[in-house]
């Protein structure tokens, strides 16, 4: 089961992602991630990445292509995983489709409006990290329900930050539709999680 999710900020994939690999007990890969670990750790790749993002650059897609081939070469990606932010673009699905072929890509597609409006009002915890947002709203408001952390807005989910997220997504993920083809699974992302997730384990279920 080697699958990836994509769609543009705000359209759930992070939601969706976290519900498959706890019902399929994939492991869930996602570039952020391997991303602060190989800069924490100090690695060769992780120490290029931090040049780059020091300047204020974007991490080449040549570093980032060999962090997440790395990640998975490990045990627990033998049997299948999730990638998640990854590709990004089609210079990284072409690099990751010579090292290995996934079997499905579902999309989660909303138009540009929901996108600005699920993510001006979404916001963080300051002590677990975890989000809050439209479809998961806080029991308490400005209070994490986990952990009672302090909840708050990012920087990058201004308004003016995501409408500029999207055009970078439209410019640079969208080629990647035509890439996949018939591996592509479109999904309304304006549905409900539990619809939109009805959806993806039908297909899953004729993976395994």
């Amino acid at each position: 089961m080697k699958i990836v999710v994509m769609g543009p900020q705000g359209s759930g994939k992070g939601t969706q992602a976290e519900r498959i690999v706890k019902e399929y007990k994939i492991p869930h890969i996602s570039t952020g991630d391997i991303l602060r670990k190989n800069i924490a750790d100090k690695t060769p790749l992780g120490k290029t990445a931090k040049l780059h993002i020091d300047k204020g650059e974007l991490v080449p897609d040549a570093v980032v292509n060999d962090m997440v081939q790395e990640r998975l070469g490990k045990k627990d990606c033998k049997k299948g995983y999730l990638l998640d932010g990854y590709p990004r673009t089609l210079n990284q699905a072409k690099a990751l489709e010579r090292y290995d072929k996934v079997e499905k890509v579902f999309l989660l597609e909303v138009p540009d409006e929901v996108s600005v409006r699920r993510l001006s009002a979404r916001r963080q915890c300051s002590t677990c990290g975890k989000i809050f947002g439209i479809d998961i709203p806080p029991k308490r408001e400005g209070v994490c329900d986990s952990c009672k952390g302090r909840l708050f807005q990012r920087d990058d989910d201004m308004p003016e930050k995501i409408n500029t997220r999207l055009k970078e997504y439209h410019k640079e993920t969208e080629p990647l539709v035509g890439f996949y083809g018939k591996r592509i699974v479109r999904l309304d992302g304006t549905k409900p999680i539990d619809a939109v997730f009805k959806e993806i384990a039908k297909v899953l279920e004729g993976l395994r």
